[in-house]
């Protein structure tokens, strides 16, 4: 039983081996005939296939295209492939149309089945191939959201064709009242209780009504007579099924069962309606082997007309047959595509298939290419000749388009108040033109107009015109042509656009436009006011000058304004001109606060301010009050800022105050301010806001600048750990500080700059020894113990420790190395809070065995030189 279990289990997994060896056999067949490929023939859901089956593979999109032809499909095919890809992803995500590498796979959060499922929701006819869309009408039974299924909830038709299995429903009422539910039988009769059998099939609603009432009335007198008080109602119940056989050209032809109040329509909807190649126009429809109507499809779709639509019967036969004759409109129609056509049909039938010309359309004349006699030829069919031309079957029907042209335009630009386009007519002049522009603007320069006409050749001219004599009648008017085009310039669009600059201490130093009459201290109006370190005597101005071959460059001049900015002779003789350069300088007696700071163990550590331009250590540590009881003088050292040091602007300081006292007036954070107050923040807040826009600009430039920055080729600059060393921004500076305190304006003494921090620490009992020892770590200071003493206390030298380069960093930050004299080292002395530092030797790398072989055979051949220089002598 085991072994039987064993060998079915075997022969299971064996069969599913096979089939999916089966399978991946039929995906590389799938993919392995792409050269006959017609991407015209494939539909939405086709190229989805297509791709699905590449990606099971491993490719991507753009990977099949390659694939594809290799396997030697035709570049245009290629192409076609790739834009209906590219048409895909744009469709269903349009960011990801522009990478076609990528493919269809995960976009934007949505996985390759969410795009495509996107896409047939956003499609109708997402089935269908470019081809089939083009022809009119096949949409019409592919469209998912249209439903040609017969209502069955409608009165009776009274036309109605009663067969067997119907079910009527018979009510009698009035002097009488009965109801009968009875069924049509295989015979088509109905049975009556107390009547009998009573024949119906095959006749309408209206005649079997009138068979029954005859039947009836011999029991229900009152149905009868001229005067009658009784009345009949027969209602269809459940209605029969009917089946009609769909054959000829189309999707899915075969036998369906319908409802029996099915049409037409009805049975070419189940039947997935006319292929490609079936007829649109001559659907005929069989009843008893004679043909009982023709359906003309173009009739309902472009006038509505479903006279013809007949409801269907039991065994029915509804033929497509072939197109006999279809034509394609190409060009500015409502609905361009393929046409079936009659013979009968002219372009006038033509043109309502496709929904009219568009407004872009010439209705003049059509353009048709045909074959006949196995030669391509052209017809030009003119307007008057729409209802009587016959289109063919092959025929490509060309509408052309209006010309981009004008036959009555003329138009003006510049500087009129209404430029634009305005109509020729009635023999308008360059006057008129600008009468109806509602004239001319204050700033038009009116000395030289120029007309732009446009040839009869196409070519184009200008006309130079005195404006300013045509607009006062000295010169004569100038009568205007189609397409003449007015162009009258502004008096800014030919000429330099004025300024002037002001720099130095004032509030906003920048460039402002230039007004005429405008003095000096207009311009400081405008650029913020001067500072308090502004002077207000000595204000240079610099002026072009027109021509330089004297070998001057610019015109100085220099004048002194009122401090209260009031307005005097000298200022006002001195009108500043376009271009010119205002320089404010300092004043020679202004020099801001400089700070200093001293910390550690002294009796005021904090900020001081620089009394005078030689003051020095001692002196700061007078005004600190000297060091207390817990100083190390030994340990203090000075840290200074570096030229690398980005000092504080004054703008940046100006900023900050700004800030703070406009935190201070901020009605949001106190309630309790008065009027004035109030309108500081508002100047204040408007102040930050102008700041904060210019910092904006000017960090634009500044990514600008960076990007196109060439990056430094200096070797040492691409040294991170130079640089880090290089640029440091701070610097430490060991001090003697006792030798500082017992002669002070020394050498040692240093004198103080700005931004300079004077440290004094504690005095320090340990000892730090880091580098290449065994244990790295901290020692109690022990005084006399040597260098060597505390290595020990390490654990000593590692074998990577470079012991003659041993050196001390003190804790004022300076620092010793350990000497050599004849063979006998000296290290430096040991002090509270230093630091031992031992290097690591340098790796050396060694050389490979190609390196020796080179080197030994460099050796051997100098020596068989050498050899032979000796032999000669």
């Amino acid at each position: 039983m085991k072994d039987s279990c064993m060998h079915y289990l075997s022969r299971v997994v064996f069969l599913w081996v096979i089939f999916f060896l089966f399978l991946g056999s039929v995906w590389a067949q799938n993919l392995s005939n792409l050269s006959t490929l017609k991407v015209d023939n494939l539909s939405d859901a086709q190229i989805e296939q297509l791709i699905k089956r590449a990606e099971s593979s491993g490719l991507t999109p753009s990977q099949l295209e390659g694939m594809a032809r290799e396997q030697g499909l035709s570049p245009i095919e290629a192409n076609k492939l790739r834009q209906r890809i590219m048409g895909l992803q744009k469709t269903t995500n349009p960011q990801s149309a522009q990478n076609t590498t990528s493919g269809l796979r995960e976009s934007s959060g949505q996985t390759q089945g969410d795009l495509f499922d996107s896409l047939r929701r956003s499609d109708p006819y997402y089935d269908l191939t470019p081809f089939q869309k083009k022809i009119f009408g096949y949409k019409l039974f592919h469209n998912r959201d249209l439903d040609f299924n017969p209502s069955l909830n409608i009165p009776t038709p009274q036309g109605y064709i009663v067969g067997s299995g119907d079910q009527l429903l018979i009510d009698v009422y009035g002097a009488s009242q009965e109801s009968f539910d009875v069924n049509v039988s295989p015979e088509g009769r109905i049975l009556i209780p107390n009547v009998g059998s009573i024949q119906v099939g095959g006749a309408s609603i209206e005649a079997a009504t009138s068979r029954l009432k005859s039947s009836l009335g011999r029991i229900y007198s009152g149905l009868l007579g001229s005067n009658p008080n009784t009345f009949i109602q027969v209602r269809l119940g459940n209605i029969r099924s009917i089946k009609v056989s769909m054959v000829g050209e189309l999707s899915r032809p075969g036998t369906y069962t319908l409802p029996s109040f099915a049409s037409v329509f009805n049975g070419l909807f189940a039947a997935g309606g006319p292929n490609e190649n079936g007829s649109f126009r001559n659907i005929q429809v069989y009843r008893d082997s004679r043909l009982v109507a023709t359906v003309d499809i173009y009739e309902f779709l472009s006038k509505g007309n479903s006279q013809s639509n007949i409801t269907l019967q039991d065994n029915d036969v509804v033929i497509v047959p072939p197109v006999q004759a279809r034509v394609e409109v190409v060009g500015p129609v409502r609905r361009e595509g393929f046409f079936e056509v009659k013979p009968e049909d002219t372009l006038s039938d033509l043109e309502v298939y496709t929904g009219g010309f568009t407004s872009q359309a010439y209705k003049e004349r059509q353009t048709i290419r045909r074959i006949e006699n196995n030669e391509r030829k052209v017809i030009d069919v003119s307007r008057e000749d729409f209802n009587s031309f016959n289109p063919k079957d092959g025929d490509e029907i060309l509408i052309g388009e209006t010309l981009d042209r004008f036959v009555n335009r003329v138009q003006v630009s510049g500087a009129v108040i209404r430029p634009g386009e305005y109509a020729l007519e009635n023999g308008i002049s360059v006057k008129n033109l600008i009468e109806r522009a509602q004239g001319l603007k204050p700033e038009a320069f009116l000395n030289r107009a120029t007309l732009f006409r446009t040839s009869e050749d196409l070519t184009l001219a200008a006309m130079p015109l005195d404006l300013k004599g045509i607009m006062d009648g000295t010169q004569a008017d100038v009568q205007l042509k189609n397409e003449d085009l007015l162009f009258i310039p502004s008096r800014y669009d030919i000429q330099e656009e004025t300024y002037v600059k002001i720099s130095g201490e004032v509030n906003i130093p920048s460039t402002y436009p230039y007004a005429t009459s405008m003095t000096v201290g207009d311009l400081i109006l405008q650029a913020g006011g001067l500072l308090q370190s502004a002077s207000n005597s000595s204000i240079e101005i610099a002026r072009r000058v027109r021509d330089a071959s004297s070998g001057k460059l610019a015109e100085l001049f220099t004048i002194s304004i009122n401090p209260d900015l009031k307005l005097s002779e000298e200022e006002s003789r001195l009108p500043l001109m376009p271009f010119d350069h205002v320089f404010i300088r300092k004043s020679p007696g202004f020099e801001r606060e400089k700070l200093i700071k001293v910390e550690g163990e002294i009796n005021y550590p904090g900020e001081f301010a620089i009394s005078s331009a030689n003051e020095r250590i001692s002196d700061v540590i007078k005004r600190a009050g000297g060091l207390n009881q817990f100083a190390y003088p030994k340990g203090a050292s000075l840290v200074r800022r570096t030229v690398y040091f980005k000092d504080v602007t004054p703008e940046e300081i100006q900023e900050k105050n700004i800030r703070a006292i406009r935190e201070k007036v901020d009605p949001e954070r106190n309630l309790h301010l008065n009027q004035a107050e109030l309108l500081l923040f508002e100047r204040l807040d408007g102040k930050i806001n102008a700041i904060e826009e210019k910092k904006l600009i000017e960090e634009q430039k500044k990514i600008l600048e960076n990007l196109n920055k060439n990056s430094i080729s200096d070797s040492l600059s691409r040294d991170s750990l130079f640089n880090k060393v290089r640029f440091k921004k701070q610097d430490v500076i060991g001090i003697n500080l006792e030798e500082i305190l017992r002669n002070p304006g020394t050498g040692e003494d240093l004198i103080l700059q700005e931004g300079d921090i004077l440290r004094i620490p504690k005095e320090l009992q340990t000892i730090r020894m880091v580098g290449e020892v065994l244990m790295p770590t901290t020692a109690r200071f022990v005084r006399n113990n040597n260098l060597r003493n505390y290595i020990s206390q390490a654990g000593g030298f590692t074998e990577e420790a470079r012991k003659s380069k041993t050196y001390v960093i003190y804790a004022n930050g300076d620092a010793r190395r350990t000497h050599s004299l004849l063979m006998i080292k000296f290290y430096p002395q040991i002090e509270p809070g230093a630091e031992i530092v031992v290097p690591k030797k340098p790796q050396r790398e060694r050389l490979s065995t190609a390196a020796w072989l080179g080197i030994a055979s460099s050796l051997a051949t100098l020596g068989i030189l050498v050899q032979s220089l000796v032999n000669s002598n």
